[in-house]
């Protein structure tokens, strides 16, 4: 588990770190251009991917609830694959899915309970009167937008010609990235992956 310990230990402490200093340096909706393609734009995600939501504050909790036992399932599977031997690619790949899996977690877990709110305001870190959601209700801090191309789409297009039109808009973090790594690298290797984790945990020998 050393390698996986590393890779998990890598991506929790960067994603982090990034969000926290989004968190008390930026207001949500500010941005910072790097390039034409690349912005820091800051925005807070407070349900499932692309900032769905469903329930309310019910739904909320039975979301953070479901990804702790996604986590869980995760960790054993990785823990299966560490004590078969399995290949590294086997490995790297779960254990990315599991810290940026993780890294969203502390978000919906603690965010809430550890600052105010970023509305038109950098947020404060411990807050004399508390954060702005409790404990599971917490908002995942978004930054990375990727905009390859904008601009209109020809006029003889269906449906769309004419529109104004931006490719890549959903906004991520250090963790989605991760999870997406790591799911990419599952998908190229799964021949691999997957049949490490058929074979049975080796017998220690005397």
């Amino acid at each position: 588990m050393k390698r996986a310990s590393l890779i998990i230990l890598a991506v929790l402490l960067a994603d982090q770190i990034l969000k926290i200093w989004i968190k008390t340096h930026m207001f949500i909706g500010q941005e910072y251009e790097i390039a034409d393609w690349f912005i820091i734009h800051f925005t807070e995600n407070p349900g499932m991917a692309f900032g769905l939501e469903f329930g309310g504050n019910w739904g909320k909790l039975a979301l953070s609830v479901f990804r702790i036992i996604t986590v869980d399932v995760i960790f054993i599977w990785l823990k299966r694959l560490a004590e078969q031997n399995a290949k590294p690619i086997a490995i790297v790949s779960v254990s990315l899915i599991f810290a940026g899996a993780l890294g969203n977690i502390l978000d919906s877990a603690f965010y809430g309970l550890l600052f105010s709110e970023s509305n038109s305001q950098v947020a404060t870190f411990l807050p004399p009167e508390g954060g702005y959601a409790g404990f599971l209700h917490g908002h995942v801090v978004d930054m990375f937008y990727f905009p390859l191309f904008r601009g209109y789409l020809p006029e003889w297009l269906p449906f769309w010609g004419g529109d104004y039109f931006i490719f890549f808009r959903p906004i991520f973090n250090l963790a989605d990235a991760s999870i997406s790594v790591g799911v990419g690298l599952l998908l190229l290797f799964q021949k691999t992956v997957f049949a490490a984790d058929k074979k049975e945990p080796q017998e220690a020998t005397s």
